[in-house]
């Protein structure tokens, strides 16, 4: 099985820890070489992130279960690329 190179997640997440606090505990995850969240949306107790996370053999389950331990969640995964190098996505431009 080709190796998970690249992971763009929809994450839901309380305010607490922030979004940088957030960010560096998956940054910090084996394997993962670059981490990057956007917040999409802000409600009252919650913010809504795209989390795009970059290695070369990112373990799906050791992120769901460090989100999960950051009480936040996967609510879909947008994009994965496997193997040597990330195809660009002609849909988004």
């Amino acid at each position: 099985m080709a190796p998970i190179t690249r992971l763009v997640l929809d994450v839901l997440k309380p305010h607490d820890p922030g979004v940088v606090d957030f960010t560096t505990e998956l940054g910090d995850l084996e394997a993962v070489e670059a981490a990057t969240a956007t917040v999409v949306e802000v409600d009252e107790t919650v913010k809504t992130l795209r989390v795009t996370l970059e290695g070369e053999a990112l373990s799906i389950d050791a992120i769901r279960e460090e989100i999960q331990d950051l009480s936040g969640s996967i609510h879909s995964i947008d994009q994965v690329a496997c193997g040597s190098r990330a195809i660009d996505d002609p849909w988004l431009g």
